[in-house]
C-alpha cells in the first residue's frame, strides 16, 4: 500500500494498520464475521501436517531411515514421552492430539518469519487488499483451540468422575463444607474458565508482540533484510517454545482432569 486511505502519503501508522486488517467476511460492522485469512492459513498448514506425516509413515521403513524420516521419528518419540511424563491417566486420544497441537503451532507460527510485505503484496497484485498470515496472531483461532481444549478437559472430568463425582469437585474444594459451597464454586469456576482464556492469550499475545517487531523492522525499507533475519534467527526459540509450553499446559490440564483428588 503505497498511500493511506485518506489518499495522502502513507504513514507509519497506516501501514501498521493496514498489515494488522484481516480478510474478512460477513458483517464486518459487528461481531458477526469470519476473519477468512486465520481461517484459509490454519486449515491450510493443517492439511500440510497431516500430508506430511501420513507421507512419511506410509514410506517409513525398518532399515536405516532417512534424514527426514529420522527428523519426524524424533518429534514424535519427543512428544511420546512427554505425554508419558506428564499425563497420569490413561487415554489413545492425548499423545496423538500433543503431537497434532505441538506441529501445528509451530507451523502456524513459522509465517511469522516470512518478510512481512511478501505475501500481502501477492495478494493485493491479486485483488485481495487485505491479508494476515500468521494465524496465532489472531485470538479467534488460539481462543478456538483453547476452548477445544477446555471442553475436552469437562469431558475427561465427567468420564473418569462421573457427573456428580465432578460437581463435587466444583462445589467441596477448596473448603470441604457444606457451607462454603457458594465460595467454592465461585472459586473453581474463576479457575477453570482462566485455564482455557489464558492458554490462548498467552500463544497470541506473544505472537502478536513478534509481529509488531517485524512490522517496525520493515519500516526501514530496503534495509529490512538483515535485521529482519537476525530477529527471525531469535525469534525461531519463540515459534517452536509457544508451541511447546500450549502442548504442555493441554497435557498438565486434561492430566488433572482425569485424577481423582
Amino acid at each position: 500500500m503505497s498511500a493511506s486511505d485518506t489518499g495522502g502519503p502513507q504513514t507509519s501508522g497506516d501501514y501498521i494498520t493496514h498489515h494488522l486488517h484481516n480478510l474478512q467476511v460477513g458483517d464486518t460492522s459487528s461481531f458477526w464475521h469470519v476473519n477468512l485469512d486465520s481461517l484459509i492459513f490454519s486449515i491450510g498448514l493443517g492439511i500440510l501436517f497431516c500430508w506430511i506425516f501420513r507421507s512419511v509413515a506410509k514410506k517409513a521403513t525398518t532399515g536405516v531411515p532417512g534424514k527426514f524420516q529420522t527428523f519426524i521419528e524424533m518429534t514424535v518419540e519427543f512428544v511420546d514421552s512427554t505425554v508419558k511424563d506428564t499425563f497420569h491417566g490413561k487415554s489413545a486420544l492425548i499423545a496423538p492430539l500433543s503431537l497434532t497441537i505441538f506441529v501445528w503451532i509451530i507451523f502456524m507460527n513459522t509465517m511469522d518469519l516470512i518478510p512481512v510485505d511478501w505475501l500481502p503484496m501477492a495478494s493485493q497484485a491479486a485483488g485481495v487488499e487485505y491479508m494476515r498470515v500468521v494465524p496465532t496472531t489472531d485470538p479467534n483461532i488460539t481462543l478456538g483451540m483453547s476452548f477445544s481444549v477446555f471442553f475436552l478437559m469437562i469431558f475427561y472430568s465427567i468420564k473418569m468422575k462421573g457427573l456428580g463425582g465432578f460437581a463435587k469437585e466444583l462445589t467441596m474444594q477448596p473448603f470441604n463444607h457444606w457451607a462454603f459451597i457458594p465460595v467454592n464454586l465461585v472459586m473453581e469456576l474463576v479457575a477453570l474458565i482462566a485455564k482455557p482464556i489464558s492458554l490462548g492469550l498467552r500463544l497470541f499475545g506473544n505472537m502478536y508482540a513478534g509481529e509488531m517487531i517485524f512490522f517496525l523492522i520493515a519500516l526501514l525499507g530496503v534495509w529490512q533484510l538483515p535485521l529482519h533475519f537476525v530477529w527471525a534467527t531469535f525469534h525461531i526459540m519463540v515459534v517452536i517454545l509457544q508451541a511447546f509450553i500450549f502442548m504442555m499446559l493441554t497435557v498438565v490440564y486434561l492430566s488433572m482432569s482425569c485424577e481423582d483428588h
